[in-house]
């Protein structure tokens, strides 16, 4: 038997029953595919719409004035969006240097096994605790441990226009921290997988030209998983920014506008958690434009992590 016969005859000829499922299974990833691609859509314009009474009304000043008024139906966004964006970039701030340090220490052979399995363990098991526990616990317990150093901020560096004003209770600040604990888990599972998945052979040839430890970590082994680090903090950011329950337990809700962080805020999330079961008339469509705005922040979030892991795949 020729080679050219023999490879036919290994050949297995596909029956019809088989190409009919082979199909089928095309078929139903496409229409799974474009159904999620419809819901999105479809959450888009029906927010959109809802939302063009008061779009028409307040037009771009929705967006730069904090008058939240349902008398006198005078309503602006600018302090829940300056609160959503102030607490998810300084959770975010302080979350990328210990989820990143937490994911290089489980990875490297730095303490015994079974310490560093017992830690990644309980990173997980952090991500599992509701957000109303979390947010319990911040009214409860962090919030009155972490006054006295605010207090100490406050009185030491009152001057600068974020810490100028007096810590008095729930605030910006303490929602800024129970952010980090929820974005925390993310941050670090995601660096601990794309650490893991950088070749053995990078650190080999790292520590082969007499690179210690901390030198191929930083030069050779985080450029090379920096795609999937990005990828992951810019997720996070994205659940910060969306985040509800804990964030309107903690953060004080209240619409007077304030720079400083040591104040009472207000986030997008937290509003329309507080405002949306009472609210009627034009207000529903406020609320409504300003969950639109919510949407297009958390879109523009996605965008951007897209292209920055794409870069960095290419760079790296």
């Amino acid at each position: 038997m020729t080679l050219e016969n023999k490879g036919k005859f290994l050949l297995k000829i596909r029956t019809t029953k088989e190409k009919f499922i082979d199909q089928g299974f095309k078929s139903f990833s496409f229409l799974m595919a474009s159904t999620v691609s419809v819901v999105l859509f479809a959450i888009i314009v029906v927010v959109f719409l809802e939302s063009l009474e008061s779009i028409n009304r307040y037009g771009l000043n929705f967006l730069t004035t904090s008058n939240w008024n349902p008398v006198t139906d005078e309503y602006g966004a600018f302090t829940a969006i300056y609160g959503t964006l102030v607490t998810s970039i300084a959770s975010l701030i302080i979350a990328i240097p210990l989820g990143v340090g937490t994911a290089i220490f489980i990875t490297e052979d730095i303490l015994p096994e079974k310490l560093r399995e017992t830690i990644g363990l309980m990173v997980e098991l952090l991500a599992a605790i509701p957000s109303v526990v979390l947010g319990l616990w911040a009214i409860f317990v962090m919030e009155p441990f972490i006054r006295p150093f605010l207090m100490i901020l406050h009185r030491f560096l009152g001057w600068i226009p974020f810490l100028s004003s007096q810590p008095i209770g729930p605030g910006i600040a303490p929602a800024i921290l129970i952010l980090v604990v929820m974005i925390l888990p993310i941050i670090t599972s995601i660096a601990r997988d794309s650490l893991n998945q950088v070749p053995n052979k990078l650190r080999e040839a790292a520590y082969g030209i007499g690179a210690t430890r901390w030198i191929a970590m930083f030069n050779v082994i985080l450029p090379a998983a920096l795609s999937g680090i990005a990828g992951g903090v810019l997720l996070g950011l994205g659940r910060a920014m969306g985040e509800t329950m804990a964030v309107t337990m903690i953060i004080g809700n209240s619409n007077s506008f304030s720079w400083s962080i040591l104040s009472p805020g207000y986030t997008i999330s937290a509003m329309l958690a507080n405002q949306f079961g009472e609210a009627d008339g034009i207000q529903v469509s406020s609320l409504m434009y300003a969950a639109f705005i919510l949407m297009i922040l958390t879109l523009i979030v996605n965008i951007l992590a897209q292209w920055v892991v794409r870069k960095l795949s290419l760079k790296y």
